[in-house]
């Protein structure tokens, strides 16, 4: 397994698996608090990753019993402009960086994730969690408003008033409670986090490598319309794909599907 870590450390980055990346947030002495070196080293990876031929999936993990305290409140105090580093331009907002990516993001949580770490594991397309991981939302605790998403992305994952109830409260939700209310995926023994996390990301990238991008970005797409514009959206797009199909590759794919399927009846 190969292994790399950005230029300030903060981010590593390894391939345990073909097609698959692990990017592991790196500074556990903060409990993986965002810096603003941080946020860029994060950016800036995201974006190396996207331009990765051979990528299909991300784990995104961190180091230590914390998954992410959220911004760096103390570097935050000691700013001259703490609106600079609220108020965040493209190249220091990880969250978007993670959201944007266009090939799947799995988040193993193991730990809080709190406010803009809340956050940045919105952003992912699955979560996974220790039962050790809790959610927080500390927005306006602290006395800022969410500007990655929080407020608009957690109610449509949990509904209104649960979201109006962390928000309001700052109070953490554990991990069953977020399995629950259907903020996260699963919740797996913490020794199994990483290696589920990556068996995931490993059946992820097994599938038809522009299906599973073109499907992402549909799922993505249609979140963000009315329901009816959603379905217009899909029919469109599966119009155009319909129409690059031919016999001969349905047929090998239904082939490679039965035979996959017959393979997990065999495990199970």
């Amino acid at each position: 397994m190969s292994s790399t870590a950005t230029p300030t450390g903060l981010v590593r980055v390894e391939r345990p698996l073909p097609s698959v990346a692990l990017v592991t947030l790196n500074r556990p002495q903060a409990r993986n608090a965002l810096s603003m070196a941080l946020r860029r080293e994060l950016v800036s990876t995201f974006a190396q990753l996207a331009d990765d031929a051979e990528l299909r999936v991300v784990v995104l993990a961190a180091a230590g019993d914390v998954f992410c305290a959220g911004l760096d409140l103390k570097e935050l105090g000691a700013s001259a402009d703490p609106s600079a580093a609220v108020v965040s331009s493209p190249q220091d907002n990880p969250a978007a960086a993670v959201a944007d990516f266009p090939w799947p993001v799995i988040g193993a949580i193991q730990g809080a994730a709190v406010t803009g770490g809340f956050e940045l594991a919105l952003a992912c397309d699955v979560l996974l969690a220790s039962p050790q991981a809790r959610f927080a939302d500390t927005h306006a605790r602290v006395g800022v408003l969410p500007g990655w998403g929080l407020s608009q992305k957690l109610q449509r994952l949990i509904g209104v008033a649960r979201a109006k109830e962390m928000s309001f409260s700052g109070n953490f939700i554990d991990a069953p409670q977020a399995l629950a209310w259907g903020l996260v995926n699963r919740v797996v023994p913490p020794e199994q986090l990483l290696p589920q996390a990556l068996q995931l990301a490993a059946d992820m990238a097994g599938v038809l490598p522009e299906a599973l991008r073109a499907y992402k970005r549909l799922i993505d797409d249609g979140a963000a319309l009315p329901l009816a514009d959603a379905l217009r959206l899909e029919r469109e797009h599966c119009a155009q794909w319909a129409a690059g199909l031919t016999g001969d590759a349905v047929e090998s794919r239904r082939r490679a599907v039965t035979e996959r399927g017959r393979g997990q009846q065999s495990n199970d």
